[in-house]
Formats: structure tokens, sequence, C-alpha cells
């Protein structure tokens, strides 16, 4: 997979970042993060000065950065207060033209960790930074 590429403009910018949530695109997101983190457990070998480990699960977790545009996260907050668990799915999209093609990748069972409210100052561009977890992924389009 790892080919050699012609042009430093080969890589790509995120400034070509899109984000979809239920299929609803969410233009004013600036920035965008998913990935897996892995549980170990520890493994000590006889004979081996080394410690080892043994993968025994995975977590997905995420974040995203949303300027202040819409209120947004109504529906989710109202979804909290009423005791509901929403779940939902997103798509990420980075497309530059400039680049060997476009990834897109879909991210399951998403659940945000955290739902802003208020968060304003005066002065200041307004950004929501909101994590969240998801329980599978698949690439719809990879950069071969």
């Amino acid at each position: 997979m790892s080919k050699a590429f012609d042009s430093a403009k080969r890589v790509m910018s995120g400034t070509f970042g899109q984000l979809w949530i239920d299929n609803e695109l969410v233009a004013e997101c600036y920035k965008f993060t998913a990935k897996y983190t892995l549980s170990k457990d520890p493994v000590n070998l006889p004979r081996e000065m080394m410690e080892d480990s043994k993968v025994m699960g995975s977590k997905g977790t995420g974040s995203m950065g949303i300027y202040k545009v819409y209120s947004r996260f109504q529906a989710y907050a109202d979804a909290i207060r009423d005791g509901k668990d929403v779940r939902g799915t997103f798509i990420s999209n980075l497309d530059d033209p400039d680049a060997y093609g476009a990834e897109r990748v879909a991210l399951y069972n998403v659940s945000l960790d955290e739902v802003p409210l208020v968060n304003w100052e005066r002065k200041t561009v307004l950004k929501d930074e909101v994590p969240f977890t998801f329980t599978s992924h698949k690439y719809l389009n990879s950069v071969a």
C-alpha cells in the first residue's frame, strides 16, 4: 500500500474535510477526529525481560469541533432531558482535489459524551468541542 508520491501537493489538507451526522451535512464543522484505543493486559513471558501484552478489547472515541452557527444539538439535549440514549451515524469525507483520491469513513452507533447547551464569551468566535464514542466503522472510499 505504501507507494512513493510525486509531490507534496498530494498530502491531504483538512480544509477539504466534511462531516455528515445522520445524512445531514454539518457545514460548520472545522475539525473532526476518530480513533480506536486498544485495552491491553500485560503478559510476562518466562526468560524475557521485556513485558509483552495481549489485546483484550478496544474503544472507539472521537471529537468534533463545531462553530456556533445553529442550535445544532437541541434535539440531543432534549432527548437527554427525556431519558433517551440517542445514537447516530457520522460520515467523514476528506476530498482534497490534489490528492490521489477521497477518503470517506462511516462511524456507527455514535453516542455523544457531552452535549453543549450554552458556551459564549464576548469578542470571541464561538466554538464547541464535542467528544463522542462509537462501536464500529466502515471505509466507504479509501485512497490507494
